[in-house]
């Protein structure tokens, strides 16, 4: 009589899901990873980036240089991120087959961290640009008598909108508080005194500049995030992948072509490095340089690999530069802009 025994049962868990839990272990040490150098940057940047870049220069450090620097960094980062989900959700919208879910918005965070900034550069703008010391020092009254005065007012007033409209029913209304916060970030970059001829021209190149980024910067961050969500359905988050590579290649056109004429209108050629502007200027265009190589094979992948999911790594290594981009960008807006000595080469 034999004794039959029974099956034996593996308790490892199955290939597929070993395979998924290494995925998703190594995307949440990837996420902290990129969290802690944005924090690092943003932390440093203001700190020590004015002092290099004046080193040897003979140009005066403005006062409150590194305050001003990281009101602008958190100001250019809350903008980033609401327009980048804006232009993420329409083009998520035009994926056949898509799922009907996206990652946890940061619509409302973005938008107090915005108006918290620009509150603060309002601040120093009704201390005739310079840090207050007290409470006396300030003088709100004061913002609308002056051009920048009212345009801070209009970007904290635009950052408040679009923190109500992330809370409301209509979420996509918040483009035009976006908008008007570009735009008087346009007119501010290019006043109507001073040395600049046809600052208009000027405004309109800043407003291509500026959208551009920011639909560049934040809707990769915004793609990466919902693709994360999307991962049960591989088919839309590579079609999703795909279509934002093709808006990328238009706002990279735009950012380069504005960013031309912008540097050929401020910059003169002869002392490029030797301006703390110009210095700023090249390593901006450095990191957008290294952007676009990255941005470049990103797309090789995922025309050659037989698994698209590969061109994942160098986007979110892109992510990571953007952001350093976006904290020069605004140490750029803080230092001292050059003098032309004569007429600028256009305009």
């Amino acid at each position: 009589m034999s004794v039959s025994r029974p099956p034996v049962v593996s308790t490892d868990p199955p290939p597929n899901e070993v395979a998924l839990t290494e995925t998703l272990r190594r995307t949440a040490v990837w996420r902290t990873a990129m969290v802690l150098v944005l924090i690092l940057v943003a932390a440093v940047l203001p700190m020590f980036g004015p002092s290099l870049a004046l080193e040897g220069t003979g140009e005066a450090a403005a006062p409150g240089l590194g305050v001003i620097t990281l009101l602008r960094t958190t100001m250019f980062a809350a903008l980033c991120v609401l327009v980048g989900e804006q232009a993420a959700a329409a083009m998520a919208r035009r994926i056949r087959g898509a799922p009907d879910i996206s990652p946890r918005s940061w619509a409302m965070p973005a938008a107090c961290a915005g108006a918290a900034a620009a509150l603060g550069l309002a601040l120093i703008v009704a201390n005739g640009n310079l840090l207050p010391k007290s409470l006396d020092d300030i003088t709100l009254g004061s913002l609308h008598q002056t051009t920048d005065g009212r345009l801070a007012l209009i970007e904290i007033n635009a950052f408040i909108a679009a923190a109500l409209c992330a809370t409301s029913r209509r979420p996509a209304w918040a483009r035009l508080p976006l908008a008007a916060v570009v735009a008087a970030e346009a007119l501010r970059a290019h006043p109507d005194v001073g040395p600049e001829h046809m600052p208009l021209v000027g405004s309109a190149l800043t407003l291509v500049h500026l959208t551009c980024a920011a639909v560049w910067a934040g809707g990769l961050l915004q793609i990466l995030r919902t693709m994360r969500v999307w991962r049960p359905w591989p088919i839309a988050a590579v079609n999703l992948l795909t279509r934002y590579a093709r808006v990328a290649a238009v706002m990279f056109a735009g950012i380069t072509v504005s960013g031309i004429c912008s540097t050929l209108r401020k910059v003169p050629l002869d002392s490029v490095f030797a301006t703390s502007y110009g210095r700023v200027l090249a390593a901006k265009l450095l990191l957008v340089a290294v952007v676009a190589v990255l941005a470049l094979g990103a797309r090789i992948r995922m025309r050659r690999s037989m698994d698209p999911w590969q061109a994942v790594m160098p986007a979110r290594i892109e992510v990571v530069l953007l952001g350093v981009a976006v904290a020069v960008s605004a140490l750029l807006t803080a230092v001292p802009a050059p003098v032309w000595w004569d007429r600028p080469l256009w305009g």
